[in-house]
């Protein structure tokens, strides 16, 4: 699972959480958990104070806000489907 990897968030706030991103090294790729940090859908923020801390992407067509202040390490057990890369996303909204 590659660094900045998007996958659905399979856990019990899936809708306000719709995916998660995987920010771990690869070098523990050998570690049975991810450290990931939510993407949270736009909306249910308010305002967001600081946008290079929490910049925006647009994920099959959902809006969301990246939110480190939640980083979490999961089994990666847990983690759902593959959806695609932050690397691959070249436009940031702010």
């Amino acid at each position: 699972m590659p660094q900045f990897d998007i996958h659905r968030n399979t856990g019990h706030q899936r809708e306000t959480i719709p995916f998660v991103v995987v920010v771990q090294s690869s070098l523990y790729d050998d570690y049975r958990r991810r450290v990931v940090v939510p993407l949270v859908r736009k909306e249910l923020l308010g305002s967001i104070a600081d946008p290079s801390f929490n910049p925006t992407f647009t994920i099959e067509s959902i809006d969301v806000v990246l939110h480190p202040l939640e980083i979490v390490s999961i089994p990666i057990g847990q983690l759902g489907v593959w959806v695609g890369s932050l690397s691959d996303l070249f436009v940031v909204s702010r």
